[in-house]
């Protein structure tokens, strides 16, 4: 996010072309040559810990709630992949207590060898540091990870602040004693602080890490386009002040060099929340009782598996299908039309009814019929024409315009709208008269349990009726709806 940053702004490329060396370096890969084979892509693991070098106690207890000792964990975890044209990421969670395989492994303290065996995810950085946490992630997923970026509570918090804020929507009241958030329904810009206890807060609901993960997504989602969006940082001597409490509270691999730096901002320049899929990996248990460990997280075997072979082969994660937990691989249902199959056409959603929960229930319906939805539906704006929308609209670049007759076919009555400039990605303003997409599964009764898991992706089981409500902009505990996206 920092590189994304520093590339929309007019002075980035100086920048970082003389941060490089400032940044700090870890050994991610400790020499270990038993890994998996070179996939083709760039795949980064980036890791969230509760490392708190450097940051007065005041500051940690009073503003950001995080007082009390360090776990010497990762607390965040995901896997960044970028598609070699750059025009695509795919970003994966993993829930940070999953119960998973750790590698034989050298103890930092002692230098005894240790034997392999099983334990959560986040605790291979405190036994081994990022080269086990890598050895960790290669092993249980199957990827090969080419860097490694570790990040602060600073780091984040500087982010944050670095692009004015975050916007976040809820449809009921956020309260997590435990990280300090305290958040009214409805929209709310959080700055760097609010957003830190925004993303930690695991006490809000029933689902803990797995709602925890949905917000993150989402929130990342957010910070992505604001980062990315016209007018985003455009004073150099402001960037340059921030450099100390942004990429400099960042910790690399030794492989990344200045130029991989370069070549990274320029790529992640050209990318949005449009074109960027975000899931999490297939659960199975989300309690599953381990003597010595306690709760964990249990992975759905197949699910897993099918998620991470799309990624080894670089495939949109939303436009594939992939198995659910306890069941076979899902297949989309055919929408004969055009020239151009569902797969291949990117969409994004963009709710216009005012009808809050709808931008999810049509990502989900278009994903059910087998289109490359990206997974962030948003509110419409003004540039979709005023709102509420009674008819709704595919907006199209005409260079794609047989991708356009795809989508029109599963959306009977929808408008086509041509838009010179819009790119590769179609856009679907949802009406007042949205009735379904044909070629779809049917829709659920429930509008808010219909779109469930249009922003998770291959979540999995879990979610508690609290947490989905949630996502959908309906309030669990009184019915409100809210207008979120």
């Amino acid at each position: 996010m920092s590189l994304a940053i520093l590339a929309t702004s007019c002075g980035g490329w100086v920048v970082l072309n003389g941060v490089g060396d400032a940044i700090d370096r870890v050994d991610a890969f400790g020499g270990d040559r038993d890994r998996p084979a070179d996939d083709g892509v760039t795949t980064f693991l980036v890791v969230g810990t509760d490392d708190r070098e450097g940051i007065p106690e005041a500051t940690l207890k009073d503003v950001l709630h995080a007082g009390g000792e360090s776990c010497h964990c990762t607390d965040t975890m995901m896997v960044v992949q970028l598609a070699d044209d750059g025009g695509r990421a795919n970003v994966v969670s993993l829930p940070r207590d999953s119960y998973v395989d750790i590698p034989a492994y050298k103890d930092r303290v002692s230098g005894r060898q240790v034997a392999a065996s099983k334990g959560k995810i986040n605790a291979a950085y405190g036994m081994g540091g990022a080269p086990l946490t890598v050895r960790t992630v290669e092993q249980n997923t199957g990827l090969r990870i080419d860097h490694y970026l570790q990040v602060n509570f600073l780091s984040f918090v500087a982010t944050v602040d670095a692009v004015g804020g975050v916007e976040v929507c809820t449809a009921k009241p956020l309260k997590d004693e435990y990280s300090g958030l305290d958040l009214p329904a409805g929209t709310t810009r959080l700055d760097g602080a609010g957003a830190l206890k925004y993303v930690r807060a695991r006490h809000v609901d029933g689902s803990s890490d797995l709602g925890r993960m949905h917000r993150q997504q989402r929130f990342l989602a957010q910070l992505l386009h604001q980062a990315t969006s016209g007018g985003t940082l455009l004073d150099p001597a402001r960037l340059t002040g921030l450099m100390d409490t942004v990429l400099r509270s960042v910790k690399a691999d030794e492989d990344l060099s200045t130029e991989d730096l370069l070549r990274l901002a320029g790529r992640l320049k050209e990318l949005s929340a449009a074109n960027a899929d975000f899931t999490t990996v297939p659960i199975a248990d989300v309690d599953y009782q381990v003597p010595g460990w306690g709760s964990a997280v249990r992975w759905e075997e197949k699910g897993a598996k099918a998620l991470f072979d799309a990624m080894r082969t670089g495939k949109s994660l939303t436009g594939r299908a992939v198995a659910p937990a306890g069941g076979p691989a899902a297949t989309a249902s055919p929408v004969a039309a055009g020239t151009v199959p569902p797969a291949r056409i990117r969409v994004q959603v963009l709710n216009g009814a005012g009808v809050s929960g709808l931008g999810s229930r049509v990502d989900g319906d278009l994903r059910k019929a087998g289109f490359a939805t990206t997974g962030t539906p948003s509110n419409a704006g003004p540039e979709a024409g005023p709102t509420p929308v009674g008819r709704t609209v595919v907006r199209y670049d005409p260079r794609w315009d047989e991708s356009s007759k795809t989508l029109l076919a599963a959306l009977p009555g929808a408008e086509a709208v041509a838009v010179p400039g819009l790119g590769a990605t179609l856009q679907v303003v949802v009406g007042a008269d949205y009735r379904g997409v044909a070629g779809a599964a049917p829709a659920a009764a429930n509008p808010a349990a219909a779109g469930a898991a249009a922003g998770t992706g291959a979540a999995g089981a879990g979610a508690s009726a609290g947490a989905t409500a949630a996502a959908n902009g309906v309030s669990a505990e009184t019915g409100t709806a809210i207008s979120c996206p």
